[in-house]
């Protein structure tokens, strides 16, 4: 059985927003992100502000950290 994850409404955006503050992804943006990728109702808007921020992480543009801090 697979657990069911639920993202909290506006959580993308607000990862974003952290992201683009401060530079870095956090461990706990990543498990925001995780939550993103598993909900199949996740909205188009929300869909492409992940990706951007997924690309970013591979261009080199966004830091990744293992700090669990929440903006």
């Amino acid at each position: 059985m697979i657990p069911q994850v639920q993202l909290i409404p506006g959580a993308i955006s607000a990862i974003l927003a952290s992201v683009t503050d401060t530079g870095t992804l956090t461990l706990s943006d990543r498990y925001g992100l995780l939550a993103a990728t598993l909900d199949e109702n996740l909205d188009e808007c929300d869909r492409r502000s992940a990706n951007r921020l997924l690309r970013s992480v591979l261009r080199g543009q966004v830091k990744v950290v293992n700090d669990l801090r929440v903006a």
